[in-house]
């Protein structure tokens, strides 16, 4: 048996296990980014790399899949911020006690939100015909959502903005109808289990706005931000 293509025959069709191990890598992420721990980046990039090997499996093995370029390429982005991500946490817990969370959460302010809708607009309508044309799955445009949403909620994270759960939710929203499509059912399934998720981190940070307030301080100030409104 080739374990790296190995399958489970599912509703006429085969799971890759590969994405499924993925997947849960891709949970025990989220998991950390909720409780705000710094082991959440580098488990998260281990995700993405085995995610990365199940979305361009189309052009490397031959697999009988859909080739999604948003759903692989974000996997190298997520890579890249989340190394990023992982700096400015580890950065931001000096000092800390040991079991103090990284960082602190804050909203990221009427610029914030401009600048995230906008990049989020901007970014779709720009990398659907790239992507189009580069023969990824149709609606493509659904694709370049699920790409520009899911670098813009995890620069988010990195920065410490409550938003940056209900950008997840947008992906979600999208992103699930597009990989059930595609046939791939252990993503889909993730990504609706994450909908629901997203919600519940969104008011557990929430929360911690108020309550860990003192420590915002920690947080490096780069990137587009603006005033903390409520």
């Amino acid at each position: 048996m080739d374990a790296f293509n190995w399958t489970i025959p599912v509703a006429g069709g085969g799971l890759l296990m590969r994405e499924v191990l993925g997947n849960v890598f891709g949970l025990a992420s989220a998991l950390g980014g909720m409780a705000r721990r710094v082991w959440a980046w580098p488990v998260g990039i281990l995700g993405n790399l085995i995610l990365l090997t199940v979305f361009l499996a189309s052009l490397f093995t031959g697999a009988d899949h859909a080739t999604l370029l948003g759903q692989a390429g974000r996997q190298v982005m997520f890579i890249a911020v989340s190394v990023y991500g992982w700096a400015r946490w580890r950065q931001a817990r000096r000092g800390h006690a040991e079991d103090a969370p990284a960082i602190t959460p804050e909203w990221a302010g009427w610029r914030g939100r401009v600048f995230l809708v906008t990049a989020m607009a901007v970014g779709t309508v720009a990398l659907t015909p790239v992507f189009r044309a580069l023969g990824s799955w149709e609606p493509v445009w659904a694709d370049a959502w699920t790409f520009v949403g899911s670098l813009l909620a995890t620069y988010g994270m990195a920065r410490g903005w409550v938003e940056f759960w209900l950008i997840w939710v947008a992906v979600d929203v999208v992103g699930v109808p597009l990989l059930w499509s595609t046939g791939y059912y252990a993503s889909a399934v993730m990504y609706a289990f994450y909908g629901a998720f997203t919600l519940i981190g969104f008011f557990v940070w929430l929360r911690a706005t108020d309550r860990d307030k003192p420590a915002v301080e920690t947080l490096l100030p780069d990137g587009p931000e603006g005033d903390v409104a409520r």
